[in-house]
């Protein structure tokens, strides 16, 4: 039967959820260091996630979406281009502006982040009894419904990604 969790109670939840957020990205550190391209930093991958929702970003754009300003996106994406992971193009709007596109090396690599990931927590699970592993589940999907309701972005159902992931 499961407990009924009292104001404090939100607390200690989400501090334990903090605790295995942090453990997820020490588990996913270990993939982007052992790339094939060779090491990717978090903000590398964060731009290749960004660009991979907005296909054909402008500069100004993703540099909005990670934060940044132009001049340290214009440098990222100097390192992604000269690592084969972005294509860069003259705008079809303006002359003046750049788009940024993910190379199939791009796509491939967050391919393969992605699935070492999943590895790396399908390794974790495993060691949960059945009943553990469902309500962990539950308790992942409830924990979607409430960003989406609040209007955090994340996974739909069906496993597609909004553009606006970062």
């Amino acid at each position: 039967m499961p407990r009924t969790l009292h104001s404090a109670d939100h607390e200690e939840v989400a501090h334990a959820a903090c605790a295995v957020s942090e453990l997820l990205q020490m588990l996913w550190g270990r993939g982007q260091e052992a790339a094939p391209s060779g090491p990717v930093s978090s903000s590398q991958l964060r731009a290749l996630t960004v660009l991979e929702g907005q296909e054909g970003v402008n500069l100004r754009a993703l540099g909005e979406a990670l934060g940044s300003r132009p001049s340290s996106v214009s440098r990222l994406c100097d390192r992604l281009e000269a690592a084969g992971l972005v294509e860069r193009y003259p705008s079809a709007i303006s002359r003046r502006e750049i788009e940024v596109r993910l190379s199939r090396r791009g796509r491939a690599l967050l391919a393969e982040f992605r699935a070492f990931r999943a590895r790396e927590v399908e390794t974790v699970l495993q060691e949960m009894t059945p009943a553990k592993l469902a309500a962990l589940a539950e308790g992942l999907e409830a924990f979607q419904a409430a960003a989406a309701r609040i209007g955090l972005p994340g996974e739909t159902a069906d496993g597609q990604r909004p553009a606006d992931i970062a």
